[in-house]
Order: C-alpha cells, then sequence, then structure tokens
C-alpha cells in the first residue's frame, strides 16, 4: 500500500492560481494524498470563489482528504510553514506553492527518490516557460550525485550558493532536453536550495527545528524555506530530481517584503544547535 503524504500549501489572495494547482494535485498518480492548506488571504471569501470551490468539490468527489485553515492575523511566510508542518501526520510532506503545476507522477518520483535515498528532502525545481527559447548555457552547470546523498553544508553567498542559477527562469528545462534525461531515467543532483515543490521527510524537518526560527524574524521576510532547506541538507543531505515536473505560473509574487532575507539574517542558524534528535 502506499504510503500517505500530507500535501501543505500556503496560499494568500490566490483563487485562481490555487484552483490550478489543487487541479495538479488532484490528477497525481499517487493515491494517499491529504493537502492542507493555510490561507492568510485579506477577504474570507477568496476561498469562496466558484473555481477554488470547484476543484475542492472535485477533490473530494475523487477521495482527496483537504483541510482549510484561515491563518489571521498574519506573522509572515515562516510561521504559516511552521503551523502547517504542525499539522502533518504523515511520514512524509510535501510543501507546494500555491502557484504550481506538477506532472502527474510528479509526487511519486520525489517519494521514489527520497525513500531510496533516506536523505532530508527532494525537490522539484520550477520551470519558467514564459523563458522558453532563451538560452543562457552559462547558468547550467550541474552536480550530479553520483553515489548517495550526503550531508552538506551551503552558506548564503558561498561558492555552492551559485548552484541556484540553475533554477531560474527555463534553465533546468532547457538542460533536461538537450541532455534526454525522462521521466523513467530520473537522476539527483546537488542544489543550494529548491523553490516551490519540497518533499521532506517529516521528522527529519521537524528534527531540525522546522520553521521555528519564525520568532526571530519580522513579518515581512522572505527566504524562509531557503533557511530549513540549509539546515536539513547540512545533517541528512537534499537533493533535486531531473527532469523536474514541476512549472511556475510566474505571477507577481505576493511577498513584497524582502529586505529581510532569512538565510541571510540568520546567519548560522542552520546549524541545528536549537534542533531536536530524532526518536
Amino acid at each position: 500500500m502506499d504510503a500517505p503524504i500530507d500535501v501543505l500549501v500556503p496560499t494568500c489572495d490566490r483563487p485562481a492560481a490555487l484552483a490550478v494547482t489543487l487541479t495538479a494535485l488532484g490528477g497525481q498518480t499517487w493515491p494517499g494524498l491529504r493537502i492542507v492548506i493555510a490561507d492568510q488571504s485579506h477577504h474570507a471569501e477568496t476561498l469562496e470563489r466558484g473555481e477554488v470551490q470547484a476543484v475542492l468539490r472535485y477533490l473530494r468527489a475523487i477521495g482527496r482528504t483537504v483541510e482549510i485553515h484561515r491563518r489571521l492575523p498574519r506573522r509572515g511566510l515562516a510561521e504559516q510553514r511552521a503551523f502547517l508542518l504542525d499539522q502533518a501526520r504523515a511520514p512524509y510532506c510535501l510543501f507546494v506553492d500555491d502557484d504550481v503545476i506538477l506532472e502527474p507522477d510528479l509526487v511519486a518520483r520525489l517519494h521514489d527518490a527520497i525513500t531510496e535515498q533516506g536523505c532530508g528532502f527532494v525537490g522539484s525545481a520550477l520551470h519558467g516557460l514564459s523563458h522558453r527559447g532563451q538560452e543562457r548555457p552559462h547558468q547550467e552547470a550541474i552536480e550530479f550525485w553520483t553515489g548517495p546523498v550526503e550531508p552538506e553544508t551551503v552558506l548564503p553567498d558561498g561558492t555552492k550558493w551559485e548552484r541556484h542559477h540553475l533554477h531560474s527562469a527555463a534553465n533546468l528545462f532547457h538542460l533536461q532536453r538537450r541532455l534526454g534525461i525522462g521521466r523513467d531515467a530520473t537522476r539527483l543532483y546537488r542544489v543550494a536550495w529548491i523553490g516551490g515543490c519540497v518533499l521532506f521527510d517529516t521528522a527529519k524537518l521537524r528534527a531540525t527545528g522546522g520553521f521555528d526560527f519564525w520568532r526571530q524574524l519580522p513579518s515581512a521576510h522572505c527566504g524562509e524555506d531557503v533557511l530549513a532547506q540549509l539546515r536539513v541538507m547540512e545533517r541528512y543531505g537534499g537533493c533535486g530530481i531531473i527532469p523536474s515536473g514541476a512549472y511556475h505560473l510566474e505571477l507577481p509574487t505576493t511577498v513584497t517584503g524582502r529586505d529581510v532575507d532569512a538565510p541571510r539574517a540568520l546567519r548560522g542558524a542552520h546549524t541545528g544547535s536549537a534542533a531536536a534528535e530524532l526518536p
């Protein structure tokens, strides 16, 4: 029997985009998905919009469990993600942003990779297809894992930090096409971090503190997902999969306060010094 996976979706003022993301989750080949939505929209009626309600009816009709939580007042994305992690009950939790399209077998491929490697997270970087055809070979460097995924330390603005360029625009899409890597031959590669679609080992994310650092940040911040990944990667390892299978809707960001970047503001917080031990 397929193990359950909790899909954790933070959302704010994006009913149409959320409907697209939820529809893609409904089409996943992995049957045991429980979807938990944390909504910080300014208007309570946002999730009452017709497109969202139609997809929620569809999900429940096909047997998906969906939970919705209103999360006000807003205390920032890190607090929202911390709340979502608190709701997780499954061995693995998939954080998905509210503006992502997933190929139908993506959750299954992520699960296969993380169970095979026993690492802390496996992610699928988002393709920005408005940049399709804009080749940037200087940003397409990739470092494949040739053995087991192992812990490594990545520091903001260090040499390994440069790996993030692979996830800009449509770079990864162009690279996987050029290398001819199909979904039946998924490969793993080293990352700085992955935005938008990351499957965690729930216990390992919690053991490194999860998003407990939210109290150290102002409500207007960014990079909270990056900091959590750095802490997990340092202790348990993490990787990306190619081909990706995730696509960005490329809408204007709802995160307008970017003066405080969590990995830099809390430099050193990813050492796991306050982390709990796995049972």
